[in-house]
C-alpha cells in the first residue's frame, strides 16, 4: 500500500508558519518578462496571477525563534516551481547576500526542475547556482534544507541535496527522475514508494521526515548548536588519575567490564552531558548504517559534530554485526560535516572490530578505514577522539587520529580481540588475557605510550550508572574542546602529525 500523497505547501505558507511573525523582509527586485517572447510572456503572466508571485523563488530574511536566517523557498504553483535564468539569478543572489552578511540559509525547494520554455540555458543555470551554495558552506555558514512536496529533477540533483541537514516534508515525491517523465519513456509506471520522504530516511539520503509545524523548532535548535563557541569561564582542567601499572588480572578484568551489554554508550553520553543535540542519519549518499551514531551536539558551550557505534541497539538484529563499510562512510559524512561548519569532530570508540565478511570485502573494508584515517589526520578542525570502551582492530584505528585523545579508565585498544590474537599465537583463546597484557591494550600502557593523553577515572561499576559516567566523560570531553578552541588551526594539522611521530620514537626509544 502506497503512502499517502503530500499536500503541496506554499512558499507563503512556510513563510508564515516556519518564520517569526512578522519578521519576513524580501530580497527580491520585480521581475521583467519583457525578454520572453508573447506566448511565453502570457504563461509567466498567468503563473504570476496564479500563485501570487512573480517568480518561483522567494527570498529574503526572517527570525526563527529569534535566531536571523537567510531562506530561499520555492513556489511551484508558479510553473511548477521550475528554474529559470531570473530564477537562479536571484537564488544566487540571495546566496551570496546570505555569504556577505554571514547568515545561515534555510533552503526548501518544491519543483520540476529546469523550466522547459527556456531549455539548455536554464539547465546549466544549476552550475551557477551550485557555486553560489559552495562559497557559502565554505565560509563555514549553516546550510539547512527542507524539501517539499514535490522536488524533482536538476534541482533535487543540485541545491536541494547540497545541505548540511536535510529534513524532508512527509510524504513528499523526492527523486530525480519524475515519474511522468519515466511513465512517458518506459511506457509503465514508476514503482510505488521509492520516491518518497520517508523511503529515502531509510536509505540515508536524508536526515529526517518533519511536518512543516515542527521544522522552526528543528532549525532553532540546529542554529543554536551550531552557534560560535562560547568562552571558557576558567582554565580547563583534567581529572588526575594516578600512574598505574596494570597487572594481566586487572587488564582482562577492564576488557570484561567493556563488553557489558549495560555499559554507557555515545548515546548516553550525548542524553545527559550535551547541552542539546540533533541526531543526523546517513551517509547522503544512499547508506544509513544503523549502529552509526550521527550528531551535532554541544559540550561546555563548544559545537561539534559526534561519531560513534551505538552499542544501546544491540538488541537489535541488524546491529548485532561489527562494523561495515557503510559505517565508515557515514563516518567520514561527520568529519566533512565538521570540516565545512568549522567546528570539531568527536570521534566515539566502542567497537568490537570491522566486519569480516564477503560482504564486508566487496564494500571495500580496508579502503574505507584507510580512507577514514586520512580524513582525520587531514582535518583543519579540532578533533577529539574518546575510548569509551572495546577498541578493536581497524575499525577503532579508523576513529582514534584527533589532536587530543580521551580514554575511560577500562577502555582498550587493540589490532585484534585478544581471543583472535591468541588464536594466532596459540591456537586457542585461553591465552587472551596474557595477550592482552602483553600488548599494552589498557588505558595505562596507551596514555605511557602517548596514544592517549587523558584518562577519565572509573572508580565504581559504570554500568550501574549511567548517568553520572556519562556526564563526568562530558565535562573531560568539554575541557578537551574548551582547551582546542584557544590552538591556532592553521597549526592543528601540523601539531597532529607531530604527535603521532612522537609514538614512534616511544617505541623505538622503548626497544633500543
Amino acid at each position: 500500500m502506497s503512502a499517502p500523497q503530500a499536500q503541496r505547501i506554499s512558499a507563503r505558507a512556510m513563510i508564515e508558519t516556519v518564520l517569526d511573525a512578522g519578521s519576513f523582509i524580501s530580497w527580491d527586485a520585480p521581475v521583467d518578462y519583457s525578454f520572453a517572447d508573447s506566448e511565453y510572456r502570457g504563461q509567466l503572466e498567468r503563473a504570476a496571477a496564479r500563485s501570487g508571485a512573480d517568480e518561483a523563488v522567494l527570498t529574503g530574511e526572517g527570525r526563527i525563534n529569534g535566531q536571523q536566517v537567510a531562506v530561499v523557498l520555492s513556489e511551484f504553483d508558479f510553473l511548477a516551481g521550475s528554474i529559470g535564468k531570473d530564477t537562479a539569478a536571484r537564488i544566487v543572489a540571495a546566496f551570496e547576500r546570505a555569504t556577505d552578511r554571514r547568515l545561515p540559509v534555510l533552503a526548501s525547494p518544491a519543483s520540476g526542475g529546469t523550466r522547459m520554455q527556456e531549455g539548455t540555458p536554464a539547465f546549466v543555470s544549476m552550475v551557477h547556482i551550485t557555486a553560489a551554495v559552495r562559497a557559502h558552506t565554505e565560509a563555514s555558514l549553516p546550510y539547512l534544507v527542507y524539501l517539499r512536496h514535490p522536488t524533482t529533477g536538476g534541482v533535487m540533483a543540485s541545491w536541494g541535496s547540497l545541505g548540511h541537514i536535510t529534513i524532508a516534508q512527509p510524504g513528499a515525491l523526492l527523486g530525480f527522475l519524475g515519474p511522468r517523465v519515466y511513465e512517458t519513456i518506459y511506457h509503465q509506471p514508476f514503482p510505488e514508494g521509492v520516491q518518497v520522504a520517508e523511503n529515502l530516511q531509510r536509505h540515508g539520503i536524508i536526515d529526517a521526515v518533519v511536518p512543516i509545524d515542527q521544522l522552526a523548532q528543528i532549525v532553532s535548535r540546529a542554529l543554536n548548536i551550531l552557534r560560535p563557541a562560547e568562552p571558557a569561564a576558567h582554565a580547563p582542567e583534567y581529572p588526575q588519575v594516578p600512574e598505574q601499572v596494570l597487572d594481566e588480572q586487572q587488564v582482562w578484568a577492564a576488557i570484561t567490564a567493556t563488553r557489558q551489554p549495560r555499559r554507557p554508550s555515545v548515546r548516553h553520553v550525548v542524553k545527559y552531558a550535551a547541552s542539546d543535540a540533533l541526531q543526523l542519519s546517513g551517509t547522503s549518499e544512499g547508506e544509513n548504517d544503523p549502529r552509526m551514531y550521527l550528531a551535532l551536539a554541544r559540550f561546555a558551550g563548544q559545537p561539534a559534530v559526534i561519531v560513534g557505534q551505538d552499542r544501546t541497539r544491540a538488541d537489535d538484529a541488524r546491529t548485532a554485526e561489527p562494523m561495515g563499510p557503510a559505517f565508515l562512510r557515514e563516518a567520514r559524512r561527520g568529519a566533512q560535516l565538521a570540516q565545512n561548519l568549522g567546528i570539531a569532530l568527536v570521534t566515539v570508540i566502542d567497537t568490537e572490530g570491522a566486519a569480516l565478511s564477503r560482504e564486508a570485502e566487496e564494500g571495500g573494508m580496508a579502503g574505507q578505514i584507510a580512507r577514514s584515517i586520512d580524513a582525520l589526520v587531514g582535518l583543519q578542525v579540532p578533533s577529539v577522539s574518546l575510548l569509551l570502551g572495546q577498541g578493536t582492530g581497524g575499525g577503532a584505528l579508523a576513529l582514534l587520529p584527533a589532536d587530543i585523545s580521551i580514554a575511560a579508565a577500562s577502555s582498550w585498544l587493540s589490532p585484534l580481540p585478544p581471543e583472535g590474537a591468541s588464536a594466532i599465537m596459540y591456537r586457542d583463546i585461553e591465552h587472551a588475557p596474557l595477550l592482552a597484557h602483553a600488548q599494552q591494550t589498557d588505558a595505562f600502557s596507551l596514555r605511557r605510550a602517548g596514544i592517549v593523553q587523558v584518562i577519565v577515572p572509573e572508580e565504581y561499576d559504570v554500568s550501574t550508572a549511567p548517568r553520572r559516567f556519562s556526564q563526568e566523560v562530558g565535562q573531560v570531553l568539554g575541557t578537551a574542546l574548551q582547551e582546542l578552541s584557544q590552538v591556532d588551526r592553521g597549526s592543528l594539522r601540523g601539531l597532529r602529525a607531530a604527535r603521532y611521530a612522537a609514538m614512534g620514537e616511544h617505541r623505538m626509544a622503548a626497544t633500543g
